[in-house]
C-alpha cells in the first residue's frame, strides 16, 4: 500500500522551492540539530499513526466525526500539567456532547505536541518604529518584540522536540491512566463553565450519560471490563511547516517499510505552502502518516484533483482529509465545485470544516479577533454544501483553549470588545475559550442529528 515514489527521500524536499522557511543564521547549527532529531526516540509511532487512518476511514463512511481542536500556537512557557489537562478535558467535553448528541463515535486529534511554528503573511513587522523579523513560532523565534528575540535559532528544534516529548507523555498518562473514564464524566466540567448555561447542561448530559451506564450495568453488562468506557485515543497534530523539523523526525516503519513521520500522527499542509512542486507537497507525498491540507478561497477543483492524485493516489481511505477555510460568506458557493470534484473523481477525501482562520478580523483598536457567530455560520455553511453535494461532513479543525479568555467575540458570553483586552493572552490567533467551545458542540451535535 506504498504511496512513495521510487525519487522521494526524507530530504528530497529540498530540491523544491521550499516557501515559509526560516533563514537560519547559523545553516551548519541547523544542519547539526536536524541530524541530532534524525538520532532521538521517535515521538508518535507508525501503527498510532496506522490506527488514525483507518479511524479517519469511518468518517468517510459516515460512521465518524473527526474533532481537531487546540492552540493557534503551542507556547514554549507554557509547558506545564494543568494547562495540557484543562485542553483534554475540554476536548473530552466536546467529544462527549457530540456522541452522545448525534450518536456517532468522535475522532480526537489535539493541535498538540508539535504546533510550534506558524506561517506569517510578512516577513517583517514594524513595533516601535523598528522593523524586526515577524514572529514564527518558538520552535523558530523568540516572540519578545526586539530584533534579537527574533532571529531565527535552529537550536530551538531540540528544545520543540524535548517539550513536545513531555507533553505527549502526559497526555498518554491521562488517556489511558483513568482521567478520560467516562464515569468520571462530571470530573471533565471546568469550575468557570459550571454556572455558566452551558456548562449546566452538560452536567445535565452528564447526568443522562450516567444513568445510561447505570442501565447498562443494571442489565448485567461488565463495564469494568469494556476498556473503550475508561481509555480514550487522542491523537496529536500540527502543521507541517518546518521541514527541518519533519525531515528530522522521519523513520522508516520496521514492519512495512514505509516512511513515516513521527513528529505527529496527522501533519497538515496550509493554505500558503501546498503549492503542488513546491517542497511541502513533496515531503508529505512520501509518508504515510493521514495527511492534511488546508484549501482556502482561492482553491480550484483542479486544485482538488490534483492534489489527491499526489497526495492519495492509490485511494487510500483516511488518508488525506481537506480542510475548508473559505469563509462565512463564501462558503455555500466557493465550496460545492471542490466536493464535486473529488466525489466524481472518486477519491475518498474526508472533508471538514476550518471555520477559524477565515474569519478573523480587526476592532478598530487593531486587536485581531473572531466572532463566535460568524465561525458557527461558516460551519453552517460547510454543512449545506456537503449535503447539497451528498458528501458527508465529516469534521471540524478548531482553535480553542482550555482557560478562560476573552479572544472570540460573542458566544453564550457573550464577549464584547471593550472585554478584549481582561484576558488577551494568545500568542498570534485568538482562540475560543471553554464557554465557547462548550456552546459551539453543542449547536454542532444539534446540526448533525438534522
Amino acid at each position: 500500500m506504498a504511496v512513495t515514489s521510487a525519487t522521494w527521500r526524507p530530504d528530497s524536499w529540498r530540491e523544491r522551492r521550499a516557501l515559509q522557511q526560516p533563514a537560519w543564521a547559523e545553516p551548519a547549527a541547523a544542519a547539526a540539530s536536524v541530524a541530532r532529531l534524525k538520532t532521538s526516540p521517535p515521538l508518535v509511532f507508525a501503527g498510532e499513526a496506522r490506527a488514525l487512518r483507518e479511524q479517519l476511514a469511518k468518517a468517510i463512511d459516515r460512521r465518524a466525526f473527526l474533532l481537531q481542536a487546540g492552540d493557534c500556537v503551542e507556547s514554549f512557557n507554557e509547558l506545564s500539567t494543568m494547562r495540557i489537562r484543562e485542553k483534554l478535558k475540554i476536548m473530552l467535553q466536546m467529544s462527549a456532547v457530540l456522541t452522545y448528541g448525534a450518536t456517532l463515535p468522535v475522532v480526537k486529534v489535539g493541535r498538540i505536541a508539535g504546533q510550534f511554528t506558524k506561517p506569517r503573511s510578512d516577513e517583517f513587522e514594524v513595533v516601535d518604529g523598528e522593523e524586526i523579523p515577524s514572529f514564527r513560532g518558538h520552535m523558530v523565534n523568540g516572540d519578545e518584540p526586539d530584533a534579537e528575540a527574533r532571529v531565527p535559532d535552529p537550536r530551538r528544534m531540540i528544545e520543540g522536540y524535548n517539550q513536545s516529548a513531555s507533553t505527549l507523555n502526559l497526555l498518554r498518562a491521562f488517556t489511558k491512566g483513568g482521567y478520560a473514564d467516562l464515569t468520571q464524566v462530571h470530573l471533565w466540567n471546568k469550575d468557570f463553565v459550571a454556572s455558566s448555561p452551558e456548562g449546566r447542561r452538560y452536567e445535565a448530559l452528564a447526568m443522562d450519560i450516567e444513568r445510561a451506564l447505570a442501565f447498562m450495568a443494571a442489565c448485567g453488562i461488565d463495564l469494568a471490563a469494556e476498556r473503550r468506557l475508561h481509555e480514550v485515543d487522542v491523537f496529536t497534530s500540527h502543521e507541517g511547516l518546518l521541514l527541518d523539523y519533519e525531515e528530522g523526525l522521519t523513520r522508516q516503519d520496521s514492519l512495512t517499510g514505509d516512511w513515516y513521520d513521527c513528529s505527529a500522527h496527522l501533519l497538515w499542509v496550509g493554505e500558503r505552502t501546498r503549492g503542488l512542486d513546491d517542497a511541502h507537497i513533496e515531503f508529505f507525498s512520501g509518508v504515510h502518516n493521514p495527511i492534511g491540507v488546508k484549501l482556502g478561497p482561492a482553491a480550484t477543483p483542479d486544485d482538488v484533483v490534483a492534489l489527491c492524485e499526489r497526495l492519495n493516489p492509490l485511494r487510500v481511505p483516511g488518508r488525506l482529509t481537506f480542510y475548508a477555510r473559505m469563509g462565512a460568506d463564501h462558503v455555500r458557493d466557493l465550496l460545492p465545485p471542490l466536493l464535486r470534484a473529488s466525489r466524481d473523481e472518486g477519491h475518498p477525501v474526508l472533508w471538514a470544516s476550518d471555520p477559524m482562520h477565515a474569519n478573523t478580523i480587526r476592532t478598530a483598536d487593531g486587536v485581531k479577533t473572531r466572532r463566535f457567530d460568524t465561525i458557527m455560520r461558516e460551519i453552517e455553511g460547510f454543512f449545506a454544501a456537503c449535503w447539497q453535494e451528498n458528501v458527508w461532513p465529516g469534521g471540524v479543525h478548531l482553535e480553542f483553549t482550555g482557560e478562560d479568555v476573552t479572544e472570540c467575540l460573542g458566544g453564550a458570553d457573550d464577549v464584547v470588545e471593550e472585554q478584549l483586552s481582561t484576558r488577551y493572552e494568545t500568542l498570534l490567533d485568538p482562540r475560543l475559550n471553554a464557554r465557547q467551545s462548550l456552546d459551539l458542540a453543542f449547536r454542532l451535535a444539534e446540526l448533525m442529528r438534522r
